[in-house]
Protein backbone atom coordinates (compact mmCIF):
# COMPACT_ATOMS: atom_id res chain seq x y z
CA UNK A 1 0.00 0.00 0.00
CA UNK A 2 1.39 3.65 -0.90
CA UNK A 3 0.64 5.94 1.26
CA UNK A 4 3.34 8.49 0.18
CA UNK A 5 1.97 11.83 0.01
CA UNK A 6 2.47 14.31 -3.35
CA UNK A 7 4.01 16.88 -1.69
CA UNK A 8 4.09 19.09 -5.21
CA UNK A 9 0.43 18.86 -5.10
CA UNK A 10 0.29 19.37 -1.50
CA UNK A 11 1.60 22.44 -1.76
CA UNK A 12 -0.46 23.82 -5.15
CA UNK A 13 -3.70 23.05 -3.43
CA UNK A 14 -2.22 24.71 -0.06
CA UNK A 15 -1.43 27.85 -1.94
CA UNK A 16 -4.79 28.33 -4.12
CA UNK A 17 -6.52 28.28 -0.83
CA UNK A 18 -3.97 30.97 1.01
CA UNK A 19 -4.79 33.09 -2.70
CA UNK A 20 -8.50 32.82 -1.86
CA UNK A 21 -8.06 33.56 1.83
CA UNK A 22 -6.34 36.82 1.43
CA UNK A 23 -9.01 37.32 -1.39
CA UNK A 24 -11.48 36.54 1.40
CA UNK A 25 -9.66 39.41 3.83
CA UNK A 26 -9.27 41.99 1.06
CA UNK A 27 -13.27 41.69 -0.05
CA UNK A 28 -13.99 41.99 3.66
CA UNK A 29 -11.74 44.96 3.96
CA UNK A 30 -13.73 46.84 1.32
CA UNK A 31 -16.80 45.66 2.75
CA UNK A 32 -16.19 47.72 5.76
CA UNK A 33 -14.05 50.67 3.91
CA UNK A 34 -16.60 50.91 1.14
CA UNK A 35 -19.16 53.12 3.08
CA UNK A 36 -16.98 55.61 4.26
CA UNK A 37 -14.60 56.23 0.92
CA UNK A 38 -16.47 55.25 -2.14
CA UNK A 39 -19.62 55.21 -3.86
CA UNK A 40 -21.93 55.69 -0.75
CA UNK A 41 -25.00 56.37 -2.69
CA UNK A 42 -25.09 52.84 -3.63
CA UNK A 43 -24.28 51.16 -0.57
CA UNK A 44 -26.56 48.39 -0.51
CA UNK A 45 -25.41 47.25 -4.35
CA UNK A 46 -22.24 47.57 -4.00
CA UNK A 47 -22.30 45.28 -0.21
CA UNK A 48 -24.54 42.60 -2.22
CA UNK A 49 -21.46 42.26 -4.86
CA UNK A 50 -18.86 41.91 -2.72
CA UNK A 51 -21.01 39.77 -0.42
CA UNK A 52 -22.05 37.07 -3.44
CA UNK A 53 -18.08 37.53 -4.39
CA UNK A 54 -17.53 36.55 -1.13
CA UNK A 55 -19.91 32.94 -0.93
CA UNK A 56 -18.68 32.56 -4.67
CA UNK A 57 -15.32 32.12 -3.23
CA UNK A 58 -16.47 30.14 -0.37
CA UNK A 59 -19.30 27.57 -2.36
CA UNK A 60 -16.52 27.15 -5.18
CA UNK A 61 -13.12 26.66 -3.12
CA UNK A 62 -13.60 25.48 0.37
CA UNK A 63 -17.15 23.37 -0.31
CA UNK A 64 -15.17 21.58 -3.53
CA UNK A 65 -17.87 22.53 -5.96
CA UNK A 66 -15.46 24.26 -8.44
CA UNK A 67 -15.21 21.54 -10.64
CA UNK A 68 -18.82 19.83 -10.37
CA UNK A 69 -20.50 20.86 -13.92
CA UNK A 70 -24.66 20.41 -12.23
CA UNK A 71 -23.34 23.24 -9.52
CA UNK A 72 -23.40 25.99 -12.00
CA UNK A 73 -27.49 25.10 -12.75
CA UNK A 74 -28.14 25.08 -9.49
CA UNK A 75 -26.49 28.36 -8.70
CA UNK A 76 -28.55 29.79 -11.14
CA UNK A 77 -31.45 28.96 -11.20
CA UNK A 78 -31.67 29.62 -7.02
CA UNK A 79 -30.33 33.30 -7.65
CA UNK A 80 -33.32 33.74 -10.54
CA UNK A 81 -35.97 32.55 -7.85
CA UNK A 82 -34.38 35.01 -5.03
CA UNK A 83 -33.91 37.94 -7.69
CA UNK A 84 -37.47 37.09 -8.84
CA UNK A 85 -39.34 37.08 -4.97
CA UNK A 86 -37.07 40.10 -4.65
CA UNK A 87 -38.52 41.65 -7.56
CA UNK A 88 -42.06 40.79 -6.47
CA UNK A 89 -41.33 42.28 -2.71
CA UNK A 90 -40.23 45.26 -4.02
CA UNK A 91 -42.91 46.46 -6.97
CA UNK A 92 -45.32 45.29 -3.68
CA UNK A 93 -43.37 48.12 -1.43
CA UNK A 94 -43.33 50.54 -4.09
CA UNK A 95 -47.40 50.12 -4.47
CA UNK A 96 -48.02 49.38 -1.09
CA UNK A 97 -52.43 49.84 -0.74
CA UNK A 98 -51.96 51.45 2.73
CA UNK A 99 -48.68 53.72 2.07
CA UNK A 100 -50.34 56.47 4.64
CA UNK A 101 -50.23 54.01 7.78
CA UNK A 102 -47.15 51.97 6.87
CA UNK A 103 -44.35 51.71 9.27
CA UNK A 104 -42.41 50.35 5.96
CA UNK A 105 -42.61 53.72 3.46
CA UNK A 106 -42.63 56.37 6.00
CA UNK A 107 -40.10 55.06 8.33
CA UNK A 108 -41.88 54.75 11.60
CA UNK A 109 -43.92 58.08 11.08
CA UNK A 110 -47.42 57.46 11.07
CA UNK A 111 -49.74 59.89 8.72
CA UNK A 112 -53.12 59.27 10.11
CA UNK A 113 -55.26 62.79 8.57
CA UNK A 114 -58.41 63.16 11.31
CA UNK A 115 -61.05 64.83 9.89
CA UNK A 116 -62.48 68.13 11.79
Amino acid sequence: MDTKIDTQAYNESKSIYIKVLIGLLVLTAITFVQPYTFMPEHNFGIQMLIGFAKALLIVLYYMHLKGQSLISIVVVFSLALVAFFFLVVIIDVKHFQFADVSYITTGGVELHHSAE
